[in-house]
């Protein structure tokens, strides 16, 4: 095999990887939206923002090393980002109804 297809078997691997770790994030994500009723709990926030800075840095890597493309990577962190706000919205939202 030439140097250019090992070269992009390991740039797929790695945004296969990072995929998989993101969509790890997304599932902590949905599970913390499908237990709503349960208190709020700071140290699965806390799980949560060190999750996704950790996915941030691992992106940085790869895109650094050329492995990934910057708009990918970029991609995954917004979408991450939008679900981690709708979380918190909701769970907000679920507080203030909750104190009424």
């Amino acid at each position: 095999m030439s140097s250019s297809g090992q070269w992009n078997q390991l740039a797929q691997k790695a945004l296969k990887l990072l995929q998989e770790d993101a969509h790890k994030i997304e599932m902590l994500i949905q599970v913390q939206l499908e237990n709503l009723t349960t208190r709020k709990c700071p140290v699965y926030e806390e799980v949560l923002d060190t999750q996704m800075y950790g996915l941030s840095r691992e992106i940085d890597f790869a895109v650094r090393a050329g492995l990934v493309q910057e708009a990918d990577g970029k991609e995954l962190l917004a979408k991450l980002e939008r679900n981690l706000a709708q979380l918190y919205e909701a769970m907000a939202e679920h507080q203030k109804t909750g104190q009424r």
